[in-house]
């Protein structure tokens, strides 16, 4: 997942770029709709293509050995996702809501390599800031650092639509599902978020949510 704050310096400094958190667009393609739910593509399948989210939501993920899921990344809209080092996919791909994506056959888009290479370095970007997360200790700073991260993507400081359930943020998180219902309990009762719904969170207390996370 992408990028996170990790100091306010660099936080600063990011947010005063006009949309650094969004991946630059792809020419103009055709869009393809997918299900909630529904498979995009899967590990082990031959790769080609990119994928830009036009509008809902995607977890890419992997299933381990002992058959748990870990969850590397969501994209949101204008995000683009799908980049392999060789002809196989290493992740599963499915949609989270309803979805719609622009679908990039690099084969076809060689022309392209000045628009791919931004696209290429948002998503290894997104994949490093997710690492310093999974590498702190306490459930609070991941669970902080998720809800700044999902806050600045979506360009709306104090509110937020996740549009993943909680067992998807434990996926990503590292976390069991139990502890990320209590550290968002926590959080509401302490009045550093209001929560509206399963999926609607909003920020009462954005100084204090940012000090977790960093």
């Amino acid at each position: 997942m992408l990028a996170y704050a990790n100091s306010r310096d660099v936080l600063k400094f990011r947010s005063s770029v006009p949309g650094w958190r969004r991946s630059p667009p792809l020419p103009p393609q055709s869009t393809c709709f997918f299900a909630a739910g529904c498979e995009i593509y899967s590990q082990g399948e031959k790769a080609g293509s990119i994928y830009q989210v036009v509008f809902g939501a995607v977890r890419v993920y992997r299933l381990m050995r002992d058959g748990r899921r870990q969850i590397s990344s969501f994209c949101l809209a204008g995000e683009t996702f799908g980049f392999e080092e060789d002809s196989t996919h290493r992740f599963f791909a499915e949609a989270i809501n309803a979805t719609g994506l622009r679908k990039i056959s690099l084969a076809e888009s060689e022309d392209l390599s000045s628009e791919l290479l931004p696209l290429a370095l948002h998503s290894l970007i997104r994949t490093q800031d997710h690492l310093l997360v999974l590498g702190r200790q306490a459930a609070a700073e991941r669970v902080a650092a998720f809800l700044v991260d999902m806050a600045q993507r979506q360009g709306r400081p104090h509110q937020i639509d996740l549009p993943m359930p909680r067992m998807d943020i434990g996926d990503y998180l590292g976390l069991a599902i139990e502890t990320v219902s209590r550290v968002f309990s926590t959080f509401r009762e302490t009045g550093i978020i209001r929560l509206h719904g399963l999926r609607g969170v909003e920020i009462v207390k954005w100084d204090a949510l940012l000090n977790l996370s960093e």
